[in-house]
């Protein structure tokens, strides 16, 4: 219950400082297993995409946080486990373990996941260079709906450093679905991949 009213209030405030717009450029709003791929420019990207999607695909879709960020305090911890069920993956590999291995669990139990494939924040206006996360996620669900997305104006609702955020407008685009041509290699595809979330800047 508690978490439920949590969500919804941060629903309120998050759509009161951004406005949170969904731009469906060239996909529906549709219940179907997808990965959504944007770039990253700030720690509020999970919560305004989150915010941005419809409740019918909100409950449906994880998004992916860096652990050593988002469990820092119990009050994070219990936010992005709670209320966003978020999916934590670790920046800084410490074991043997597979950094893939907590969003193929989520993939393989149905749930759809957000996902930002540059790895960490970036401070320039095109995202960085995409690792290999995604192709490995694309190769190993095929039948997973690949989304780009583009996060505009949220870098300066929270810029880095600051832990007050701004009244700011802004979106998220969501483009044409991509999937991993046959026999396409990594770098081509990630690039591609990459471009495709470029593209949806100035739409």
């Amino acid at each position: 219950m508690l978490a439920k009213l949590m969500s919804l209030f941060l629903l309120g405030l998050i759509r009161a400082l951004t406005g949170a717009q969904a731009r469906w450029q060239g996909c529906p709003p549709k219940a179907e297993q997808r990965i959504y791929f944007a770039n990253h420019q700030s720690h509020a990207d999970l919560v305004l995409i989150w915010a941005a999607l419809p409740a019918e695909l909100r409950s449906i879709t994880r998004p992916i946080a860096a652990k050593d960020y988002w469990t820092k305090t119990p009050f994070k911890q219990w936010i992005t486990t709670a209320v966003f069920n978020a999916i934590y993956v670790d920046r800084v590999k410490t074991s043997e373990q597979d950094p893939l291995e907590p969003l193929i669990e989520a993939l393989q139990s149905g749930d759809s996941i957000i996902l930002f494939p540059e790895g960490t924040r970036g401070n320039q206006e095109e995202p960085q260079p995409f690792k290999s996360g995604l192709y490995n996620l694309a190769l190993k669900f095929p039948n997973v709906v690949l989304v780009p997305a583009w996060i505009n104006n949220v870098q300066r609702v929270m810029p880095k450093g600051e832990v007050v955020p701004v009244p700011i407008l802004c979106s998220v685009t969501f483009g044409t679905p991509i999937a991993v041509a046959e026999s396409e290699e990594r770098g081509s595809f990630l690039t591609r991949a990459r471009e495709a979330v470029i593209a949806l800047k100035d739409t």
